[in-house]
């Protein structure tokens, strides 16, 4: 693994001098990086997300939003939440508009329940603002502290699972089922098919060669092979000034009033839920992967983590965006050695240069960043090996929650059926003296969101 690499083989001529600005400021060599590690890293995570600049504007456009507002409002939230997350938190985790987040708020807040554009900005804003105060409250640190750590683990291996069938969808190797089994493999013979599996063990030799920045080479190169063979791979120009100030821009378009209604806030907490469990479970998979927990398993800065992708959502309800997470695809920068902010820092600043490179997005095909997530979601699998089997009921609750994230595509819902199986689990094993009062006060929580008929 590239990351385990990183932290164990001396730092090389790559590495800045140990005293210089850039080095202390971001802990680089203390944490056993390098610049040219760093950087490789940032340019990384930004191909492997990049996409959403093109699926988000799509979504929100299909339920009215203008396409070319969103896409700049998407370019913003993203360069936004990363350099908070990497100058102030420190920490090589990406920030962006959240892809289920935003379907939900494209699928059901507007073209389901007829809930204008603006009031949905201003749910929107709202929910930033509750988030941001269960972080700064503590309150997600709190969750964390009790995060068991079979269930701990287990997030990592479904967010893993869930990378793969992410990628593999995406490419369409593997696809929906009409009859039998949900899933069924695609057509082998396609061209974005065969690319994604060649990359992927392209990826894997590569790193295991240790080749600095094996991941992006193989998305440089597959972008560079369609751009050549493939047809639907059209190079649609360089430069395209951003219109911010026009008359579609959704920038302080919300309506917060309207959001307080009866009929709104309860969908305002409802996004606080499902992004209180999905984006503190995410943060915890990426920190782990990264090796970026301390003695006591907690995040190297995790209270400032938690707030920087709060404080995003806010910020995506003033510019007219979808909710603001973690993205999963930062693993893949991780994995290439990413241990610092400048990892996230160079995302962000990616993300403004991309608001004035539009054409650009589509140079990269699904299919040539597919593999790094499949790379990426093959190693957080490796969770498995952290679970303790010797407590087999807390094993047992980490994979449940695990399976779930995958069967149900939703991370929430392995996490809560985590819970419920580990606290139904002490009880019947005779262990309820293992139990923390934290863990049951989560279960119940979640059980009640469930069972509300609340769930996302």
């Amino acid at each position: 693994m590239q990351s385990e690499q990183a932290s164990s083989t001396p730092v090389q001529s790559t590495s800045l001098p140990s005293g210089s600005m850039l080095d202390r400021y971001f802990n680089i060599t203390q944490r056993g990086s390098t610049l040219k590690r760093e950087v490789i890293a940032g340019l990384t995570t930004f191909l492997a997300m990049v996409y959403s600049v093109i699926v988000v504007p799509n979504m929100l456009g299909t339920a009215g939003f203008d396409s070319g507002a969103v896409f700049i409002a998407t370019c913003m939230i993203a360069a936004f939440g990363s350099l908070i997350m990497g100058l102030w938190a420190n920490l090589p985790m990406a920030i962006g508009c959240a892809i289920s987040l935003t379907a939900f708020t494209a699928f059901s807040m507007v073209l389901g329940q007829g809930i204008s554009i603006p009031v949905t900005l201003g749910a929107i804003f709202l929910m930033g603002i509750v988030f941001t105060f269960v972080s700064v409250t503590g309150l997600r640190q709190w969750i964390l502290t009790n995060l068991p750590k079979g269930i701990a683990h287990g997030t990592g291996i479904g967010i893993g699972l869930f990378l793969l069938l992410i990628a593999t969808n995406s490419v369409q190797l593997i696809v929906a089922s009409d009859v039998g089994l949900p899933v069924k493999l695609g057509d082998i013979h396609s061209l974005p098919v065969i690319a994604a599996i060649v990359g992927l063990a392209a990826t894997i030799g590569l790193e295991r060669r240790g080749v600095p920045g094996g991941i992006l080479i193989v998305i440089v190169a597959l972008s560079v092979f369609g751009l050549i063979f493939d047809p639907s791979v059209k190079y649609q120009g360089l430069f395209a000034w951003p219109d911010i100030m026009s008359e579609q821009s959704l920038i302080g378009k919300m309506d917060i009033m309207g959001a307080l209604s009866p009929v709104v806030l309860p969908i305002v907490l409802a996004l606080v839920m499902t992004a209180i469990f999905d984006a503190t479970g995410t943060i915890r998979a990426v920190a782990g992967q990264a090796n970026l927990l301390d003695k006591d398993d907690n995040i190297v800065g995790g209270g400032k983590a938690l707030t920087s992708d709060s404080v995003s959502s806010i910020f995506a309800g003033v510019v007219g965006g979808a909710p603001a997470a973690v993205y999963i695809e930062s693993a893949a920068g991780t994995a290439a050695g990413g241990k610092t902010g400048l990892t996230a820092t160079i995302v962000g600043l990616l993300f403004l240069v991309m608001m004035f490179l539009a054409p650009l997005s589509y140079l990269v095909p699904a299919y040539a960043t597919a593999p790094a997530l499949m790379y990426v979601g093959l190693l957080m699998l490796s969770n498995v090996s952290k679970l303790n089997f010797d407590d087999k009921v807390d094993a047992m609750a980490g994979l449940t929650c695990a399976i779930f994230i995958i069967l149900s595509s939703n991370i929430v819902t392995g996490i809560m059926l985590g819970f419920v199986t580990l606290v139904i689990g002490r009880i019947c094993s005779g262990e309820i003296r293992a139990l923390k009062p934290g863990v049951i006060a989560i279960t119940l929580g979640l059980v009640i969101f469930y069972m509300g008929g609340w769930a996302i």
